[in-house]
């Protein structure tokens, strides 16, 4: 199985329409995964066999709107499936940031390559920013880089309010696949800040294509069940806790507080009884249902693959 992933910001007066026609091709071609539409643009996680995945994009490039869309492609591990299901949805923003006035499709950031982005990493007078949330980046990230400590994308607004555009003037972002950057550097540009660069493709693509000069340290999160990849852009060590979300390394697995779908060292705490239940009887019904055969079980499939990249 491989991994397509692709976005767009762009002008789209009917979501709904071209989502059912997106769910019917998925469907057609036996793909997994998650489009989300918006008035603003698409964003895409798809998971199938090479030759489906191709079509699917074929047939997606056909629409003037989408033309020549960039696709990343990634491998997944063996015949394992990497997501659970197809999902095909509509919402009010790709990436929720709850600003209007940010419009990703009118101007953004520089994009930048890999060769270029070591330089700006080698460089003191450019503040470099992870644009991910804070589980994400306790998996990895470019030393020197600023933690914005979000839980979510709509609270890097205000961690960008408490940057001085006198101060930062150069200002470098980076993320898991570039969709985030879009939106944070035509945020920034918005309010003051005269240089913004943005790591093309986000972290995947640089890993992809960077070589043996490659400063990124750890493993990348990625919103699917691999849920993170090494320097290989293979699967990673870590697991994901059905419950909270959270990356799990073997040590949080051997924890007396890790309960398979249940809890984790992360969240047991912040749990009630009647939460830990309902966990428990979810994963219940995802055994059974995976015991009839049922291919495509959304059930297990943890929190954040449900998110963006």
């Amino acid at each position: 199985m491989n991994v397509a992933t692709f976005y767009r910001f762009v002008q789209i007066d009917d979501p709904h329409v071209l989502a059912n026609a997106l769910r019917a091709d998925c469907a057609a071609l036996e793909l997994a995964g998650t489009i989300v539409l918006a008035h603003e643009g698409i964003n895409a996680m798809l998971a199938g066999e090479p030759d489906a995945l191709e079509r699917f994009v074929r047939t997606l490039r056909a629409d003037v709107r989408f033309a020549d869309i960039p696709v990343r492609y990634s491998r997944g591990d063996g015949n394992a499936p990497i997501f659970y299901r197809m999902k095909v949805g509509v919402r009010r923003e790709l990436i929720a940031m709850r600003r209007d006035e940010v419009d990703p499709a009118r101007r953004t950031g520089a994009h930048v390559g890999a060769a270029e982005w070591n330089g700006l990493l080698d460089d003191p007078d450019v503040t470099v920013i992870d644009a991910r949330n804070r589980y994400e980046i306790e998996l990895g990230t470019f030393p020197g880089a600023l933690d914005p400590r979000t839980r979510s994308f709509r609270e890097f607004p205000a961690f960008i309010d408490r940057l001085d555009p006198n101060v930062h003037r150069r200002v470098a972002l980076f993320c898991t696949g570039g969709i985030r950057c879009e939106k944070a550097s035509a945020y920034l540009l918005e309010h003051g800040f005269e240089a913004v660069y943005q790591l093309d493709g986000g972290i995947l693509n640089y890993i992809d294509s960077v070589g043996d000069d490659n400063r990124f340290v750890g493993d990348c999160f990625v919103f699917d069940r691999r849920v993170s990849v090494n320097d290989a852009l293979e699967q990673g060590a870590y697991r994901a806790c059905h419950a909270c979300r959270h990356a799990l390394s073997d040590a949080d697995v051997a924890s007396p507080s890790f309960v398979a779908d249940v809890s984790c060292p992360h969240c047991v705490d912040r749990q009630t009884d009647r939460q830990r239940a309902s966990f428990a009887e979810r994963a219940r019904q995802a055994r059974l249902a995976a015991a009839r055969g049922e291919r495509h079980v959304g059930a297990t499939m943890p929190a954040t693959t449900r998110r963006t990249r």
